[in-house]
Formats: C-alpha cells, structure tokens, sequence
C-alpha cells in the first residue's frame, strides 16, 4: 500500500454501505483510485476500484465500469474475480474485486528483466486467462506488466487484472482512456491507435509486455503521436532474445493483426509444446527421486554394462556387424513452398531412399515443377514411420495457396503463405489443421488473405450496381495497388444504410487482408433524384464556405440548429472568371430553391459576380437575415424543423445552363427532368462541379 493524501477518495477505517471497510489505498490514476478492504461479515480481504465524483456521472464512465463488472461471469484462475459494482450515499462508484497478494510483473521489469522461462510460464499462464476473456467477448485493451500480477511471485500463478479504467502509473508508462484509444502507448497494438480492438490486440501488448521485462525497461516508442505511430508501424527490435521467446515475441507483436496468432488458445498450445520438454523432465525427476534414493546401486549396473560396451567398440569388435550409418538430424525438419514468384523450394531430411523418392514425387505433383536438385538428403530421427506419407498430405493441404511455405520440425508443422481470398483461407485452414490432426502434427497456421495486387479499378465494376445515389468512387492507392494491411476507402452517397452495409457484403470478399472503410453520406430518396443525375463532372476550384447570419465564425460540420441563419459563400480563385456559376438547394421535402441565378438575381457570369480580394473571388449567394430583409434580392432563410438534410450545388459551365430564368421555388422532380434534357443534348459542358451536405439538429 502507499501513502495515504487528503483528496483521497475514502479514508482508512471508513466502512462503505455497512460492509467494506477500508484497509488502505493501492494506488491512484487519472480517474479513480484503487483501495484494499475486507469484508467486515465475511472477512474476506477485497481490492475496491473507486471511481471519482465528477466521471461517476459520466455516462462514459459508468459504461466502462458497467463493462468491467460483466467480468463477474468468468471464473478463471488467471483472471482477477469481480463480485459487485455499488455507489456510496456521496456518489462515488466502486467496484470489488478479489484482492491478488502478489508482485506486479512491473517489479521484474523494474529490477531489470526475468529470465526466458520464467516469462514464457507467465506468458502460457496469461494467455490462458485470454482464452477465457475471449471466450466470453471482452477484451482487456491495456494489458501491460503492471496488470499482471504474479500470485505469491510464482510465475505459474500470474493473474490478469484491471480490466477496467483505474491504473496506477507509477511505472510510467501513459494510459489513455476515451472512446478512440484506451490502453499505454508502450504497450498498445498498431491498430488500437485508430479505436480498434480485438482479441488479437490483447495478444499484441502480451508480447510487448514480455519484451520489456525480459529487457528490463519500459519501451521507447516517441513523445509525440507522430512518433507512437511511427513506431507501431515497425516490427519490435527483439535482437538479443533468446528462442525460443523471440520468436513467440515476434509472432505476438506482428504490426498486422491477420498475421498474429488466431487466438489465445492458438498461444496456449504453441507455448505449451515449448514448454512441454522442460515439464516433463520436471516430472520425471519427481516422480524417479524415491527410487535413486533408495537403490543407488540399480544405476551403477547400466553405467559399467555401458563403459563396457564403449570400450569394445573402440577396439572394433562390432565393426563387421554395422554398415555405415546415416547421420542424426535433431530436429526432423523439412521445408517447402512457393514463393512469390512461383518459384519451388524444398529442402530436408528423409529415413531412407524410397521415401526420399516419394516425398520428391509428392512435390511434383503438387506444385507442377520438379524440386531443386539434391533437395532432400538422407538422416535418422524421423518422428514417424509413414514420414513421407505425412508430408505428403500436408503438401496437398497447402496446395490451394497463391504462395505458401511448409515448415516441418519433428511433430510440428508451420504453414504460412497468401490465399487467394478470405473465403479460400478458412478453406485452407480447415484443411490443412484436419491433416496435421489425423498425421499427429502440431499445426501453426499463418495466412494472409490476398489478392497481393488490388488497384481501385479491379474495384469499380464492382461499385457501379451498387450505386443508389450518385456514383461511388474508390480512393486511388498511394502507388499503383492496394498493399496488404492498407485501407480501402470508397467515397459518395448512398440512399440509406443497408446501402452501405450491401457494399460492405460485396466488397470484403474481395479486399483480403485490407481495411475497408466507407466515407459514404446517407442521402434520402428526393436529394437522391438530383445526385444520380449530375453528370461526372471533375471537383473544381471553387468551395462551398459556410457561416451565420449573426456571428463571424465559421460552420466547419455543415450542421445547424433550428433558427439558425445559415450564411453561404462560393470561394473560387480570381483567376477562374470563365463561364458561368449555378448554384441550387435541395431539401428532404422534394423541393429545390435556384440560389443563382434566378427571377430577382439573373446576373451569373464569373467575371461579373461577386468581389475580389487577395487574389480570391467570393460569391455571396445565402445572406444574414437582416441583409435579406432591406435587399429582396439576397436570399437569406432561417432553419425550421421541417428543413432536414439539403444539399448545395454549384456547377460552372461554359454557357447558361437553361435558355430561360426558373423560379426561385421548384418541384426536385422538374429540375432534374431539364438538367438531364440539357446534359443530353450536348449543348451545353459543365466544366467543374462542387457539393456540400448541411444538416439540422434540435
């Protein structure tokens, strides 16, 4: 415990609602404090989180605490127990949980790093406690080695705790909690920085964990957020690691979530057979004690008959009776694929020359191309009698891959590689588990979802029978393709959301390995009716500038409240005077208001419209209420709560768009009827076009 300060949120020996009474405080974070109690009925010692008074009315706040005590669900040894959520007369809400006696893996780091075992028994330990969590959709989100507390210091008995939004900082390491990012910079994955989080991110920050105790300081990941995600796009400096823990510190920390562990238990099983070696001499160093105690002598007998025999040998004695031996080869390994280039690659180790034979025919057969040459040699150790048969089946379970790689070590076989898409991976996967299952291997699987190569133009015929509002394009890649891990953005509008949830069914398919993201506006049918027929003009010079009618400051969200006066601007540079400006309203109720030119305004040459300064041309076309009122013609409106959601357009074109003045006030339907009459007859090119969504809230 620390010392206790008077702001505190409780005292020692103050009793909260007749039954917990405070021992001490644990430790403080930025919204609440962390206390040790006991149960004055049960007597059982308890850890309180308490949050503060101005956040326990925070709606926010009291969600997440809501979250965490869901955690009084899962019973897992490794996960710290919660067993109530209340509020005192004065308004604080806290929390009980199972008080841990125990050391922060914190401690370790502090005292300068642990040993490889020891972090690989509390990593096993830990993940096994994630499997739970998982299980049950929750994820912990800010895993880091001061939530991993090592019951009575034995790493075996590693408990994860804090699930929730009190943290003690007295590491160092920052802890950031809103709706975009909870977790420590230190220790966060890539994609929790973007207000993503999953259960592979938990298995992210279990590997950072495990890096910087094993080194013994916290990491260095920058000061500013530039830096944090610069150095989240990076694989972590794991050189010095001793395996087998780089290489579950490498795996756990891929900065692409798809090329991590598929899950928990996927962990669990990996570090288990790690470990496995080790706990079984354990075991039978236990279990054999007794008997060297009691019959030392049954020892000498093997090691004389052995000196014996040794010593025969060396004179040659046997030397008739034994052909020349093959060579040991510890591990059994074999390795093959093909990689991006379609290129084969074999190479390891075979019993005897008929399986040799039939493994390289396997290969063959499999991947269409003769292996390289002297691609297998012969050695003992095989783990299996049907060696070749085995392989065999892995190769053909890996077959269906773009690109693949088979790693085969004694029982356990590794296969990473690119599937076509995601649907072919879940194929694969299946697959290739089932024949490592039925041959007795071990399986690891790591695939990427592809295609490699994705441009934005394999995507557009995708897009266009999708199209309810206008056409939806795709944000062209910074170089020619879309790389795996990149993000796919399509921009435009859409009539209503089971639009964008159709494009999300129809493109994810086809992404792969790839973000997909939608910056799509949800329009309703009567603005729909003039988006689907403004031709495919390209985005101008000129924007689209928002304001009040009776305050300076701009309107960046487009969003009004009812009686607001909204003022509107078109803002082309001084240099565009060529052609002629239009510029119209439509709103959810069917009708459309022409800004310029109409009845009371028809002058809208370029040249001849608005005022010129620092080199830019503004156009005034939507006015504060009192200019309106002395100027008939000034448009000027105010915001009911009829008015909804209306889009501005502006189009340039190189003559007047209609041979006659429309009103000020029509029907959407007739307007969209004459602009597509004088699209279609050609007499007329809109040289450049600019919308702006505005929307009203109560």
């Amino acid at each position: 415990m620390i010392d206790p300060l008077p702001g505190d949120i409780f005292r020692k020996a103050q009793v909260l609602n007749n039954t917990y009474e405070i021992e001490g405080i644990l430790g403080r974070g930025g919204t609440g404090e962390v206390y040790r109690a006991s149960n004055r009925i049960t007597g059982r010692v308890v850890a309180l989180k308490a949050l503060k008074r101005e956040l326990s009315g925070n709606a926010g706040y009291l969600e997440l605490m809501k979250r965490e005590e869901e955690m009084r669900n899962i019973s897992h040894d490794a996960v710290v127990r919660y067993t109530d959520c209340s509020q005192t007369a004065d308004g604080h809400v806290y929390l009980v949980m199972d008080y841990v006696a125990g050391t922060p893996l914190s401690e370790w780091l502090e005292r300068g790093g642990a040993s490889p075992r020891d972090l690989l028994v509390v990593a096993h330990r830990v993940a096994e406690g994630l499997v739970a969590t998982h299980e049950r959709k929750i994820v912990h989100r800010d895993l880091s080695p001061d939530n991993i507390i090592l019951r009575d210091g034995r790493p075996e008995e590693a408990v994860i705790i804090d699930f929730g939004i009190a943290k003690d900082s007295k590491t160092g390491a920052r802890t950031i909690v809103g709706k975009e990012f909870a977790g420590k910079y230190e220790y966060a994955a890539p994609e929790q920085l973007h207000g993503q989080a999953e259960p592979r991110s938990d298995l992210y920050a279990l590997g950072a964990s495990l890096l910087a105790t094993f080194r013994g300081r916290i990491p260095d990941v920058g000061t500013s957020p530039g830096e944090v995600v610069r150095h989240k796009e990076r694989r972590l400096d794991t050189s010095g690691v001793p395996e087998p823990l780089k290489t579950l510190i490498d795996d756990l920390t891929r900065p692409d979530p798809a090329h991590r562990p598929p899950s928990a238990a996927a962990v669990v099983k990996e570090i288990g057979r790690l470990l496995q070696p080790g706990l079984a001499k354990a075991r039978r160093e236990t279990g054999h004690q007794a008997g060297r105690r009691w019959r030392p002598w049954l020892a000498i007998l093997p090691l004389v008959a052995l000196a014996a025999i040794a010593g025969l040998w060396f004179f040659g004695v046997f030397e008739h009776l034994s052909p020349t031996a093959l060579p040991i080869a510890t591990p059994y390994k074999l390795t093959a694929g093909v990689d991006a280039q379609s290129r084969p690659m074999l190479a390891g180790v075979a019993p005897d020359a008929e399986q040799q034979q039939a493994i390289l025919s396997a290969f063959n057969r499999t991947v269409g191309l003769p292996p390289p040459n002297g691609a297998l040699t012969l050695a003992q150790g095989a783990p299996s009698e049907r060696w070749a048969q085995d392989i065999d089946a892995l190769f053909k379970a890996a077959a269906p891959l773009v690109e693949w790689k088979l790693e085969v070590a004694d029982r356990t076989a590794r296969l990473t590689g690119l599937s076509a898409d995601k649907a072919a991976r879940e194929e694969v996967v299946a697959h290739f588990d089932a024949a490592a299952k039925a041959t007795g291997y071990q399986s690891i699987v790591r695939i990427a979802a592809g295609p490699r190569d994705l441009s934005s133009d394999q995507l557009k015929p995708l897009l266009v029978p999708l199209q309810t509002c206008g056409p939806l394009l795709v944000q062209p890649p910074a170089s020619g393709s879309f790389p795996l891990g990149s993000t796919v953005v399509v921009r435009g509008n859409v009539a209503s959301g089971d639009d964008v949830e159709a494009l999300k069914k129809t493109l994810a398919p086809r992404v792969g390995d790839r973000e997909l993201r939608f910056d799509a506006t949800v329009l309703n049918s009567q603005l729909c009716v003039v988006q689907e027929l403004l031709p495919d003009a390209p985005q101008g010079q000129m924007s689209i500038v928002l304001g009040y009618g009776d305050r300076t400051e701009p309107n960046m969200a487009g969003v009004y409240s009812v009686g607001d006066n909204p003022v509107i601007d078109v803002i082309a540079p001084a240099s565009l005077d060529k052609g002629y400006l239009w510029v119209v309203i439509a709103d959810v109720t069917g009708n459309l208001f022409n800004v310029l030119p109409n009845i009371k305004r028809p002058d809208h040459a370029l040249a001849q419209i608005g005022s010129v300064s620092g080199g830019m041309r503004t156009i005034r076309v939507a006015y504060p209420a009192a200019e309106g009122a002395a100027d008939p013609s000034k448009l000027s409106f105010s915001v009911d709560a009829t008015f909804g959601r209306s889009l501005i357009i502006v189009m340039q074109t190189d003559q007047p768009l209609f041979s006659q003045l429309r009103p000020t006030t029509e029907s959407t339907k007739s307007f969209a009827e004459d602009l597509r009459a004088a699209i279609a007859n050609g007499q007329v090119s809109i040289l450049s076009m600019s919308t702006r969504l505005i929307d009203t809230r109560n």
